[in-house]
């Protein structure tokens, strides 16, 4: 195992690390002093899926899934079968008998989908006959089925066995999907949401789209739940919609504007737009992280209110963002970093961010769309904190994809450097390993 001092090293590729966040060396609370570099992979590794408590599986453009093992950072099984990139997976843990039994979902673009034992590493089931390649997955544990979505949405017993199927002839198709209550999907697919329902008829399932909700202006990119009652989505420029998971009516809504872009070049324009497009959110249930371009915005959805922001938060893109059990949040981006903030007091003003974007929990409809220019002060909004930065992680010379956290075990990143990294916390591993020696001394009797 390596040991990495944090900050030590040079901003990553051509991205010069801003100044302003900067944090340096000592970062007091930054657990994760140490990495475990793993290799494997050929290609961007862009996926990471959980299996227990002690394995992850890793996916990417090389066709690969590997199984590791987080607390050793061993390849357990190197999962052979697909012959072009991977577009989707994920695990399901089903009760066979008296004991559980873990299993593994991939699809590809190769328009197959695949079933894996993550216990042998063998490929149980193989489908190759899709009409399209499958870009999402979601297993529906209380209805025994689990759900693929490409130009059609198809569902699936656990035994690999479709039920039923929907086509569509979107040529931009499902991306994202998300389970609403009463056996209720949502459906992500291009500039709209469509609304499925899962009828059940004895052992007989149907599927059937109920709604389009076409609030969107642009490409939907995220799409999450945020508890029973709430989802949410966000788009390229920059539109976050909070919808009722019952009624599908539209609870709040806000497009995101930094300042007008100053020109009349095109270019400038775009770029404007890349900058504000909601790449990723991640939620808890009472919190909602949304990543803006390269900035983060964190919401309190019980109270209605905005917690904190940053409106530059990495130097380029943040494409993935998670909460933590103790209030604080991470975050990951196209320059090559793994950053850690946490939400503090505010003492003093805040940097100055639009008006509208503020009350966007307060507003409903769509007649609360602002269409005038984005204020240049803040306004007083009550409980309103900052989000400090309190640890930069600096391993990969790519973009970081994604992170999965095992809590004390370590956190993985993925990256386009082919790489995937185990950190973790530096002291709890230099007590195990004193601890080991202890052991090993004892049972020597030399102690």
């Amino acid at each position: 195992m390596l040991r990495w001092i944090l900050g030590g090293r040079e901003a990553q590729g051509t991205v010069e690390k801003s100044a302003a966040l900067f944090i340096g060396e000592e970062q007091p609370k930054n657990c994760f002093t140490e990495m475990q570099v793993l290799k494997g992979h050929f290609d961007i590794v862009r996926f990471l899926v959980q299996i227990d408590d002690l394995r992850f599986a890793s996916a990417g453009d090389d066709g690969l899934v590997l199984i590791w093992n987080v607390e050793t950072g061993d390849c357990l099984f190197e999962l052979r079968g697909h012959t072009q990139q991977i577009t989707a997976m994920i695990s399901y843990t089903f009760i066979r008998g008296r004991n559980a039994h873990a299993a593994l979902i991939t699809a590809s673009s190769d328009r197959t989908l695949s079933l894996w034992d993550p216990d042998s590493g063998n490929r149980v089931q193989n489908i190759s006959d899709l009409q399209s390649s499958v870009k999402c997955l979601l297993v529906l544990d209380r209805l025994d089925v689990w759900l693929s979505g490409g130009n059609e949405l198809c569902v699936w017993n656990r035994d690999f066995e479709l039920q039923c199927k929907t086509v569509h002839h979107s040529d931009a198709g499902i991306s994202a999907m998300v389970e609403l209550p009463k056996n209720f999907i949502a459906a992500a697919m291009d500039k709209e949401i469509v609304i499925f329902k899962l009828s059940l008829s004895g052992s007989d399932i149907a599927v059937m789209a109920m709604r389009h909700l076409s609030d969107h202006r642009d490409t939907i990119h995220s799409l999450i739940s945020i508890n029973d009652g709430l989802f949410a989505s966000g788009s390229h420029i920059g539109e976050l919609i909070i919808w009722d998971s019952v009624d599908w009516t539209i609870q709040a809504y806000e497009h995101i504007l930094w300042e007008e872009p100053q020109g009349d070049s095109q270019s400038e324009v775009k770029l404007k737009q890349i900058e504000r497009s909601i790449q990723h959110m991640s939620s808890d249930g009472e919190y909602i992280v949304v990543a803006v371009g390269s900035g983060l915005y964190v919401f309190n959805v019980l109270m209605k209110s905005v917690v904190a922001y940053r409106k530059i938060a990495h130097d380029s893109n943040v494409l993935h963002t998670m909460l933590q059990e103790d209030g604080r949040l991470m975050s990951c981006s196209e320059d090559g970093s793994v950053r850690m903030w946490e939400l503090q007091d505010l003492p003093l003003a805040a940097e100055p961010a639009s008006s509208g974007f503020f009350g966007m929990f307060g507003t409903f409809g769509r007649s609360s769309k602002q269409t005038g220019p984005p204020a240049k002060k803040i306004p007083e909004v009550p409980g309103l904190r900052s989000l400090e930065l309190i640890g930069d992680l600096i391993g990969h010379s790519g973009a970081v994809q994604m992170f999965l956290s095992f809590k004390e075990k370590g956190l993985v990143t993925c990256s386009t450097d082919h790489l995937l990294i185990i950190w973790k916390d530096g002291e709890l591993q230099s007590q195990l390993r004193s601890l080991a020696v202890f052991q090993k001394l004892e049972e020597n009797q030399e102690l």
